[in-house]
């Protein structure tokens, strides 16, 4: 039995695996070093430097047809939010960066000193989700006039300074803004329909695809993708027979996501917003 799965959950997956490997994806190469420190004592695990949205590249290369069960943990890590020096926190005073993988050339301070008034508003408002997208976009534009935005403190300056404070009261003013450039300098989203068809391509018969998503942006394609993949016929309900060829590749497990226990949440404040969507290969 092969089992492709997160880095970040491999300890609990190991547990649980007698002659199963561990296949760990990462394409943050210092979180996969700190994931070799930790499973140092498990020889049944194979460490990748990916993305896992080339699953199908990376199990060819390894010469593994099918996996029994796949585990995505999309978005920002733990770990990469706690080294403030990446860039990805909107807390302290830290270089712009926000690149999971440190080998690309597109970075955060890229993004907001370069693209157009009209591209960073869009990316803000349709990754984001902000409201206040345009103003936002305005004024760093009117910042890096005079000095290029080099830190993550200058950034939630100006996003605080386009927000209203009647309107600051919904968690941090710049938490929507970042989460919009760490997903286009990542490009988290435009790949994620096809990776979910991947993966459950890639499993076997019976296995589980189980993803968790951070924001509802995910979630949502994550969702519709699971549907496609369950097949859902299109043709008026008049008609005695199917003639649109719908077909199912397995069905979906969790009708609604899965989220943490109030205990979690107490105890792993980021679980709050995680959610757990479950599909299994027919």
């Amino acid at each position: 039995m092969e089992l492709f799965g997160g880095a970040g959950h491999s300890i609990e997956i190991l547990k649980k695996l007698k002659n199963g490997k561990l296949i760990g994806i990462d394409r943050d190469e210092e979180a996969l070093n700190a994931a070799k420190k930790r499973l140092s004592n498990y020889e049944n695990v194979i460490y990748v430097h990916d993305n896992h949205d080339n699953i199908i590249r990376i199990l060819k290369k390894l010469k593994i047809d099918k996996v029994d069960g796949i585990l995505l943990d999309l978005g920002v890590s733990s770990y990469q939010l706690d080294e403030r020096n990446r860039g990805f926190s909107y807390l302290g005073e830290n270089e712009l960066d926000m690149r999971m993988d440190k080998s690309q050339s597109l970075t955060a301070k890229e993004v907001v000193n370069t693209y157009s008034k009209e591209d960073l508003a869009n990316i803000i408002y349709e990754y984001g989700e902000e409201r206040f997208s345009r103003r936002i976009a305005s004024n760093i534009c009117e910042y890096r006039k005079n000095k290029t935005i080099e830190t993550t403190k200058e950034l939630v300056d100006i996003i605080e300074k386009s927000i209203p404070k009647s309107k600051q009261r919904d968690g941090h003013p710049a938490k929507r803004t970042f989460q919009a450039i760490r997903i286009e300098v990542n490009d988290e989203l435009k790949p994620l329909e096809k990776t979910v068809k991947d993966c459950i391509e890639s499993l076997k018969p019976k296995g589980r695809l189980c993803i968790i998503t951070f924001h509802s942006l995910e979630d949502r394609i994550v969702k519709n993708a699971y549907l496609d993949a369950k097949g859902k016929c299109t043709c008026p309900k008049d008609l005695p027979y199917c003639v649109c060829g719908a077909k199912s590749q397995g069905n979906i497990i969790t009708r609604k996501p899965i989220i943490a226990t109030e205990d979690e949440q107490k105890r792993n404040p980021r679980s709050k917003s995680a959610k757990l969507r479950i599909f299994e290969k027919r």
